[in-house]
């Protein structure tokens, strides 16, 4: 199990393209000009022992995505190192060095706002006297998502000063919300717990409070109507990207996809041998699901070439404990995953196996992650059959099923990775160089889920602390939330 109740044990905002503020920049040119990219996110972090630079297709892709015009490099005066500063990008665009008419490209926009971290903070949304379990920006950045344990989704409006736009209390809840997902079209929040029914509720309609079947309807889709009313938990759901299907983990370690537009279940896959923790579309398409499990293994699934029954197209080894979340890059080829083996995993599904049995028979400790420490003789320990591209540590995955993503595409490129984690803190990883570039201190208990704004320097994290918490770049001039003097009950992590 991962995420159950068990008995009580022993205590053991965007950077305009125009910027005035000249002496500033000049102050950062000068800092940029040497090339030093942790300077600027001021980080004194690194991991235990050296990060090989990632050698392979993606650093390429990454490096693509972010690095300004080779023209502009070429023709603007001074060093030609990397990154160039904001006085050289701009002069840059006004001079039209890159031909493209004075406006910046894509990549040029990365590589202006993707020095700017969200760090500086931070400032308080809300605070609850329950756990945060998951939070989420929409597509769109307009919106936030929070769920609870206390059976509070709260849904805010972002570019309303954060407003509470709708206050939903979960119907039939079990143990608490253990995942949303909002629709495409921002229209419908779909919400799971314990339990193999997953509820979905009208976000559009008027109704600020939204109490299940009085105020407001939330209507059950039963993942479990083919089994017959079998009893079995929901830890992972998500929308498809055209919104006509959801896709569930689930604690009977199967995959479930669910036909919105038939309102019947369309799919079942027995696809693990332990709770699949961790369920995602790998792209638009729709066609191939990824899915991570405690069975320690991260599976790809083609939904237009099943050979067999429950047969994935392939199998990624290289955790050594189970797998708490999968973040894909939306490619349909990579992706990464957190796991209980306290490291994030980079992940090229060209590299994927048809074969599993190497990952029996290496363990020979006993270690619960829900209240042990992960241990020592375990850190230094290697996969004898590791197919991830590169790996992350510095943070703690403990207690829970701790999240990890990639930065947004539009403003950084994804050049960084990001997770909450058991210390109570935010860890940013540059993907190329495997560096802690930033880690954001506020919580006093386990960040659980934390998300970057898709276009701003903006990022929220979530605590078991019940804060909801903003960190910005370079802030919003608002006074720092001071830290939180409420009493955190003392209680047995799950």
């Amino acid at each position: 199990m991962t995420e159950s109740p068990q008995p009580q044990i022993p205590n053991s905002k965007v950077l305009q393209n125009s910027v005035t503020e000249q002496n500033r920049l000049e102050i950062e040119s000068e800092l940029f000009e040497g090339g030093d990219v942790t300077n600027e996110a001021r980080c004194s972090n690194r991991p235990d022992k050296p990060f090989r630079k990632v050698d392979h297709e993606i650093a390429q892709l990454t490096n693509l995505k972010s690095v300004p015009n080779e023209h502009l490099r070429q023709l603007m005066p001074g060093k030609k190192k990397l990154p160039v500063s904001p006085v050289k990008m701009l002069a840059g665009r006004e001079g039209n060095y890159s031909g493209r008419g004075g406006g910046f490209s894509s990549a040029d926009r990365c590589h202006m706002l993707g020095r700017y971290l969200p760090e500086n903070g931070p400032w308080l949304v809300d605070q609850l006297t329950s756990r945060a379990y998951v939070s989420q920006f929409s597509a769109d950045g307009s919106l936030f998502v929070a769920g609870f344990q206390g059976s509070n989704i709260r849904i805010y409006n972002v570019d309303r000063g954060w407003k509470v736009q709708k206050n939903i209390l979960a119907k039939s809840l079990r143990w608490t919300v253990t995942d949303t997902s909002l629709s495409p079209d921002q229209r419908f929040l779909v919400y799971a717990s314990m339990s193999p029914i997953v509820h979905i509720v009208n976000v559009g309609s008027a109704n600020t409070e939204s109490l299940a079947n009085v105020t407001e309807i939330h209507e059950g889709l039963d993942l479990s109507a083919s089994d017959g009313g079998y009893s079995f938990g929901i830890f992972s759901v998500k929308f498809s990207t055209d919104g006509r299907e959801l896709v569930a983990g689930s604690s009977d370690d199967s995959i479930y996809v669910y036909d919105l537009e038939a309102n019947k279940l369309s799919l079942r896959i027995g696809a693990h041998m332990a709770d699949v923790n961790t369920v995602t579309f790998a792209d638009e398409s729709g066609n191939l699901i990824y899915s991570g499990s405690d069975d320690n293994l991260c599976k790809v699934w083609d939904r237009r070439c099943f050979v067999a029954r429950d047969k994935s197209a392939g199998v990624l080894t290289g955790h050594l404990e189970g797998v708490t979340y999968i973040d894909s890059r939306g490619d349909g080829r990579y992706f990464i995953s957190n796991g209980k083996d306290q490291t994030i995993k980079l992940w090229d599904i060209r590299k994927m196996s048809s074969n599993t049995s190497c990952n029996l028979g290496f363990r020979n400790y006993e270690w619960d992650y829900r209240w042990m420490d992960y241990p020592p003789q375990a850190r230094d320990l290697k996969h004898p059959c590791d197919l991830s591209v590169a790996t992350y540590k510095g943070h703690s995955v403990l207690r829970t099923l701790i999240r990890c993503y990639f930065s947004p595409e539009y403003s950084t490129g994804q050049k960084y990775i990001y997770t909450g984690s058991h210390d109570s803190r935010v860890y940013i990883y540059d993907v190329v160089t495997g560096a802690q570039v930033a880690v954001l201190k506020h919580h006093t208990s386990p960040v659980r889920d934390c998300s970057w704004h898709p276009y701003k320097p903006m990022l929220v994290s979530s605590s078991w602390d019940g804060d909801l918490v903003r960190w910005e770049f370079p802030g919003s001039g608002e006074a720092p939330a001071p830290v939180s003097t409420k009493r955190i009950r003392r209680r047995y992590y799950y």
